[in-house]
């Protein structure tokens, strides 16, 4: 029975590679064929309100597209944009079509990723989105092992921030995003698979530059250096630290490694996640690097995704393999 179920889904799979086409009829009687190729277009322009710019998405000529979706809207009988030479603006009507071409579109990726993942292993793409206080750490640590263990495994790697990344899970451009929480995930699923403390690096001369230990109330507000607004590793370190968010900086920047250079030059201290330290200290004999002695940990890892998502057995693949990687690198 499930052979055959599989079989079906497989069969289902094929024709919608080919451009399926959904039909129905409409006050008129009249049978109105809608594809998925129309689907994508319609939602490249929502979300790019600009012609060129969601040709150039699809691969296609602003022409093509621009014709694709007055093809779509006489089907229809309706107007799903508003067009000038300036601006598109999605009609009223446009945006409850659109919202339902959005399902449509995430249930079609459900039953081709339900075929993919039913192998029980990693032998498909899987687009994943990480954001950058823990790719240019993590990454190092996992890919060589990742494309060692799951040759097949074709992964495709996005880095942005927080909220950029659950948007992009939520409307299916991904498949699935590593945060650091806590972070509201909304109605996604996370599932946490590492932890860990802060940090504080300081130059060698700081007057508490050698403690193997340091309290948040040792720490000189005036010389923290911190990431600039909308990376949640800020908000993670005033929360570990209880300081408030309205609290004054000496330098916010939008990077770590920028900010280990400014403490080498005596600009001020910062804090760091575990997994940077090797990364972004090493053997810095300029710098001093001591636990921050808070209640912890000071940030969990996780890997969120749809909560109807078909991979999860994938899922529970990679979040083995991310454990596993992670403790072998914290033995060295």
């Amino acid at each position: 029975m499930v052979l055959i179920s599989l079989q079906i889904l497989y069969v289902l799979v094929n024709i919608i590679k080919k451009n399926v086409i959904f039909g129905f009829i409409n006050d008129k009687n009249l049978k109105i064929m809608l594809t998925l190729k129309q689907i994508d277009y319609a939602l490249a322009v929502a979300k790019n309100l600009h012609f060129k710019k969601a040709a150039d998405e699809c691969f296609i000529s602003p022409s093509a597209m621009s014709n694709a979706i007055t093809e779509l809207e006489v089907q229809l009988g309706v107007k799903i944009f508003e067009r000038s030479n300036k601006k598109v603006i999605v009609t009223n009507l446009g945006q409850e079509i659109l919202s339902k071409a959005k399902k449509i579109k995430l249930e079609v990726q459900n039953i081709h990723e339900l075929v993919q993942h039913n192998s029980g292993n990693l032998n498909r793409s899987i687009s994943i989105g990480i954001i950058p206080t823990i790719s240019p750490y993590f990454l190092p640590i996992i890919l060589p092992k990742l494309q060692k263990e799951f040759s097949n495994l074709k992964l495709k790697v996005e880095e942005a921030q927080s909220q950029i990344l659950t948007n992009k899970v939520k409307e299916g451009d991904l498949d699935m995003a590593i945060l650091a929480l806590p972070y509201d995930v909304q109605d996604l699923h996370s599932f946490k698979f590492w932890e860990e403390d802060f940090f504080w690096v300081s130059h060698r001369k700081n007057k508490n530059a050698g403690k193997s230990e340091v309290s948040a109330s040792e720490l000189e507000h005036s010389e923290l250096m911190l990431l600039e607004d909308g990376h949640c590793l800020k908000d993670h370190i005033l929360d570990a630290c209880n300081i408030s968010s309205s609290s004054q900086y000496s330098l916010k920047a939008s990077s770590l490694n920028t900010l280990i250079q400014l403490v080498k030059g005596e600009m001020g201290t910062t804090l760091v996640p575990k997994m940077a330290l090797k990364e972004l200290v090493g053997n810095k004999k300029d710098l001093s690097v001591s636990h921050l002695n808070e209640p912890g940990p000071h940030r969990e890892i996780a890997l969120i995704t749809r909560s109807n998502y078909a991979g999860m057995e994938s899922v529970k693949l990679l979040l083995n393999f991310f454990k596993k990687s992670l403790k072998e690198f914290n033995k060295d």
